[in-house]
């Protein structure tokens, strides 16, 4: 027999040994998909990913931990969002070794650890992107309202607003915890999913975390960053600043990146929920596949910019590049004839221009 055949006399075999098929009436053709493709491309790929994100994160925040450490303080609203947005972004790939290895085998490390890793991975992906946000709005007040912004951007301003994204962040993972659960599946062995609830009422959580994924944590994110920076474009613009096209250029790849890197991933997302919601028309198994195969290529996208968005919004600003190459003419003293190490990078928040907004 076929791999397909041998899959459905195994699910045949089982329902007849735990069901008593009398109890239940069914009035509709049930499609069963086996998705052994799609298995076997999150087995041979995903790992991969989940590994390189993994490094690539502990590499770079770790590298703008460093620095923060070494060179900055922690008495401006910037570093302490920044520091924030390390910590989470930590927090989320310090998941992804336990994810790697649960995609090449099964869940090996028990309930408490499934329970634990499960909430480490959405509390840090949910930070990180409110953080993300939370810069971008930052630095809205720093340029477009900068008088009325000196007076209200302080220490207790910053603590309170991060505060309020890891509170939101741990309110919106509390249900990945309780329905996390390690059970036996007969085909994949030991699963760490969300589980011991009826099938409807399955269903109606997974549509609460995709559109919660959706609405919250991109939608609404989306509009306010695309809303400050606009902003910001048209005060720079306004001014006489000399390097008003390079700041222009900035705000574009910072606004496209974050566009490019979500919107696919999040669009999957909304479409799992139509999908889910759906109940006029069956979706075929070639649909179903379709869908997984996209929704692992464009997480993975979402996921690798999560992990390097510290890096990317500060050594675009050329006071952490300053930072950066002290840091390397320290240790390479060869190379201190090849960079122009200025003092003015040094200057103090207070002392800044609209443009030094980018100068982090």
């Amino acid at each position: 027999m076929s791999d397909d055949e041998d899959q459905y006399q195994l699910f045949l075999d089982l329902f007849n040994e735990t069901y008593d098929a009398t109890d239940y009436v069914v009035n509709k053709t049930v499609q069963l998909c086996a998705k052994t493709p799609v298995n076997q491309f999150g087995a041979k790929f995903i790992p991969f990913f989940y590994y390189v994100n993994f490094l690539l994160s502990y590499i770079g925040n770790g590298l703008v931990l460093f620095i923060i450490y070494k060179y900055e303080k922690l008495n401006t609203v910037t570093n302490i969002f920044l520091l924030n947005l390390v910590l989470s972004n930590i927090l989320f790939a310090s998941s992804l070794p336990f994810w790697a290895t649960y995609h090449l085998s099964e869940w090996i490390f028990g309930m408490v650890l499934c329970k634990m890793v499960s909430s480490a991975y959405f509390i840090g992906f949910y930070s990180s992107i409110l953080f993300l946000t939370l810069m971008t709005f930052d630095r809205y007040l720093a340029v477009v309202h900068a008088v009325a912004a000196a007076k209200s951007r302080k220490k207790a301003y910053a603590f309170i607003a991060s505060v309020t994204v890891w509170c939101v962040s741990v309110a919106a993972s509390v249900k990945d915890l309780v329905l996390r659960n390690v059970w036996k599946d007969p085909l994949n062995g030991l699963m760490c999913e969300e589980s011991g609830y009826p099938e409807s009422t399955m269903d109606r959580w997974h549509l609460v975390s995709y559109y919660q994924q959706f609405l919250l944590f991109f939608l609404l994110p989306l509009i306010l960053v695309m809303y400050c920076y606009i902003s910001i474009t048209v005060r720079v613009l306004s001014t006489r600043m000399k390097e008003k096209c390079r700041t222009i250029k900035l705000i574009f790849v910072i606004i496209f990146t974050f566009f490019a890197c979500w919107t696919p991933y999040n669009v999957v997302i909304l479409l799992r929920a139509i999908q889910i919601s759906s109940t006029s028309e069956e979706v075929s198994c070639s649909e179903s596949e379709n869908l997984d195969y996209a929704l692992y290529v464009t997480r993975n996208i979402a996921y690798l910019y999560c992990c390097v968005s510290p890096v990317f919004y500060t050594f675009v600003g050329k006071k952490f590049q300053s930072h950066f190459k002290r840091l390397l003419t320290k240790k390479i003293p060869c190379l201190k004839r090849h960079f122009n190490l200025s003092s003015q990078s040094t200057k103090t928040t207070s002392q800044r221009s609209p443009h030094s907004a980018y100068e982090y």
